[in-house]
């Protein structure tokens, strides 16, 4: 976008970065570096969220951010009970599948901003169903790379959205930024989206 940044980005990942230009939202990018890893029975609604606002509170307070409000996101699959983060390699990312395969799982994604010295934020849960993956394919698809840096180990937007038979909710919040939550605490806090739009 050429317009200068209205808000800054607290996340390296693309996904989040084209939603946000789908909408018309300039930013700037400065990933949080924090811990991700989940406490000890900690529910998945209350690990998305606080792990959303360890985010948005880390680049909030860096010079980097220049003044500018910090939005914030994580998103988690939640199947069995179980966080299913990024799988660390081939046999963690085959596992995910082989328990995703012909099942309904939820996908949890917080969104926070940080403005004017308030967090604020939203929450989204979708429901996905996956048809039946065999073994054969569960292995070409791990070859494509593809799970390796998604939660849960697969990309609706990618190659994995030939495993999804249907969906209920938010499909930007399973690709990582729920877009309806996300402009709602845009709108509150005054930052505009639809910038340039026609331009």
């Amino acid at each position: 976008m050429s317009a200068p940044p209205v808000l800054c980005l607290a996340s390296a990942s693309p996904r989040r970065r084209e939603l946000l230009t789908q909408i018309g939202v300039p930013h700037s990018v400065v990933p949080a570096a924090i811990d991700e890893t989940a406490r000890p029975f900690e529910p998945p609604h209350d690990y998305v969220l606080r792990v959303a606002r360890a985010k948005a509170e880390a680049v909030a307070g860096s010079a980097a951010a220049r003044g500018l409000p910090v939005l914030a996101a994580d998103t988690s699959v939640v199947a069995g009970g179980r966080i299913f983060a990024k799988p660390a390699g081939p046999e963690e990312a085959l596992a995910m599948l082989e328990s995703l395969s012909g099942a309904t799982h939820r996908v949890l994604s917080a969104v926070v901003l940080a403005a004017g010295g308030t967090l604020r934020s939203r929450t989204a849960e979708s429901l996905v169903r996956f048809r039946a993956i065999g073994a054969e394919e569960r292995r070409a698809y791990c070859a494509t790379l593809e799970p390796y840096d998604k939660a849960g180990g697969y990309a609706i937007q990618g190659l994995g959205a030939v495993f999804v038979a249907e969906i209920r909710g938010s499909y930007s919040g399973v690709m990582g930024l729920p877009l309806c939550e996300t402009a709602e605490l845009l709108r509150n806090a005054g930052i505009p989206y639809w910038n340039n739009i026609g331009a």
